[in-house]
């Protein structure tokens, strides 16, 4: 079967590297792609956006199933689009997508269904946004844009004057244009965060192993929000009893309640968690693979992903084995530009990828790459996503940064704590 990955990040590219190697998969292309892409897949020069050149590459090249890789043409209903040409396509409908589109829809399902969450309230209007900051004690808040915003548009605030410069950079000087149409002013909950991602039918959930994402450009979570500087997976936060509770508590009902609303959805489901002193709270939903938690995921599953990804799209995940995962543990560990989150330079010359390479139980995942004359240089504000797995966490942090050691650029930079969080978890 020929498939279609649509997407140009690390996701992507780690999507087309685990697709690969599955003996059901004779061509895997990837609609743009990126340098890495390239060496494990074809890349194919069409954006995730044209819908009609997508949907035209896919019967002419006799794809048997596409996947989408990033939340924007989910959001748009490349699904929709897709399904009704009569091509099956893995993703949730832009009805169900809305789930991640917009915080708002999110946080009113998740009190509809009962699932633990911060409390918040909503504003369509910045005046009544900054009236009940002033209105309300002076206490941490976090301040969201309510559209698509790249990981981007959630700002967490120690008290009520960050709250108000954050409402204003969102609704007024609108920081992230559309997006801050709506905002959702919610309580700064405490606790490590946790992501529990699903694959679900609509009807049946396959739960896979937890990973944790770190968000914050800076060691110890420090600076401003990024798309995520590195995963680890399993996360020892979430143990077994406590995923079942996930499950029970969150998941089944948030697919329930999509079902009632409507939207019935299929696809991954997404759970970024706070663990407070009072439980798991859901912080947000994504519809798609968290990226970098992809990469760790996939580096350790083991069952063949065309299977899983064909049984959610046909509805019959009922009949899938039970998942195997590697028992080892993977860290990856994000390569960034100079400047980001902010403004960056494109087109540094990247040196050491085949070093890193030959390193054992070693893959680099690339996100923000491009193929020139020269060699691979940057694309992006997230370049690379360096994974390794190890006989333990410790270890698998150490292959990942030894690897990370070999490669270079022109102002490359990443956290140095990443997975730091488990180790002390697991002593």
């Amino acid at each position: 079967m020929n498939i279609l990955i649509i997407g140009s990040g690390g996701r992507e590219h780690a999507l087309a590297w685990k697709i690969a190697q599955s003996p059901r998969a004779d061509r895997v292309f990837v609609a743009p792609g990126n340098a890495g892409t390239a060496l494990d897949a074809e890349n194919v020069p069409i954006g995730g956006e044209d819908f009609p050149a997508l949907i035209r590459f896919a019967k002419e090249n006799d794809v048997g199933l596409s996947v989408v890789g990033p939340e924007a043409p989910l959001a748009a209903g490349i699904v929709d689009a897709f399904e009704q040409e009569r091509l099956r396509v893995f993703g949730p409908n832009r009805a169900a997508a809305e789930l991640e589109a917009s915080k708002v829809f999110c946080k009113d399902l998740l009190r509809a269904a009962d699932v633990p969450s911060a409390d918040y309230h909503t504003f369509a209007d910045i005046n009544q946004a900054l009236r009940h900051l002033q209105d309300r004690e002076d206490t941490p808040v976090v301040v969201k844009a309510d559209g698509l915003a790249a990981g981007k548009g959630v700002i967490v605030c120690r008290g009520r004057d960050e709250a108000i410069d954050a409402v204003n950079m969102i609704a007024r000087d609108r920081a992230f244009g559309d997006a801050g149409d709506r905002l959702v002013i919610e309580e700064r909950l405490d606790g490590q965060e946790a992501s529990v991602l699903a694959l679900t039918d609509g009807k049946t959930i396959v739960t896979l192993q937890p990973a944790q994402d770190h968000k914050p450009a800076g060691d110890g979570d420090t600076g401003p929000n990024t798309g995520g500087m590195g995963a680890y997976c399993p996360a020892p936060l979430v143990d077994d009893d406590t995923l079942h509770w996930i499950e029970e508590h969150v998941l089944v009902p948030t697919v329930h309640a999509m079902k009632r609303a409507g939207r019935p959805f299929a696809g991954v489901l997404y759970a970024g968690l706070m663990m407070t002193n009072q439980g798991p709270k859901v912080l947000e939903y994504n519809v798609r693979f968290g990226d970098p938690e992809c990469q760790p995921l996939l580096m350790r599953l083991k069952t063949d992903l065309v299977d899983l990804l064909e049984a959610a799209t046909d509805r019959r995940l009922a009949k899938i084995e039970p998942l195997d995962w590697d028992p080892r543990p993977a860290v990856c560990v994000v390569m960034a530009s100079d400047g980001y989150p902010g403004s960056y330079e494109k087109g540094q010359l990247i040196r050491g990828l085949d070093e890193a390479a030959k390193l054992p139980d070693v893959k680099v995942f690339h996100a923000g790459t491009r193929e020139t004359d020269e060699g691979v240089v940057t694309s992006g504000g997230r370049v690379l996503g360096v994974t390794a797995l190890g006989q333990s966490i410790a270890l698998a942090k150490l292959q990942a940064y030894t690897a990370v050691k070999c490669i270079r650029w022109q102002g490359a930079w990443c956290r140095k704590d990443i997975s730091d969080k488990a180790l002390l978890q697991t002593t």
